[in-house]
């Protein structure tokens, strides 16, 4: 069996992209889970979505299957499923959209900031830890 991820890296392409919750999904025994990896859409993850009656009855369910898709772990649950997405706190739903456009459409989860004390210009990877941790 050949190892995508190794496959892919060696042809420069990042298709996975690690990344940490803000706040994490809380499964039914009360564990957090915050470390997960989504990995690039495919023309198949846009265009299934469009025919589901949930997204035909709420266009904003698209986010849900979406991410449904795409996430393909988080913390150490089995399976990221709609249950999982749907019961996220609203500021992990917002990262986790937030990722999804940048390395979707931009092709990187890198983000331009600028300090507000000096005025410096740098790179930050949103992907990465939740603030105030190291």
């Amino acid at each position: 069996m050949t190892n995508t991820r190794t496959t892919t890296a060696q042809r420069g392409l990042c298709s996975e992209f690690p990344f940490v919750l803000p706040r994490g999904y809380v499964d039914e025994s009360g564990e957090v889970h915050r470390e997960g990896v989504m990995r690039l859409a495919t023309a198949r993850d846009e265009i299934s979505p469009q025919s589901d009656p949930r997204v035909r009855a709420n266009p904003a369910y698209l986010t849900v299957l979406l991410l449904e898709r795409t996430v393909v772990s988080l913390g150490s649950l089995h399976e990221v499923g709609g249950y999982v997405i749907e019961n996220l706190f609203a500021s992990d739903l917002a990262f986790l959209q937030d990722l999804y456009r940048r390395i979707n459409q931009e092709g990187h989860s890198e983000a331009a900031v600028t300090c507000p004390e000096c005025a410096h210009d740098f790179t930050v990877d949103v992907s990465g830890d939740a603030p105030g941790e190291s």
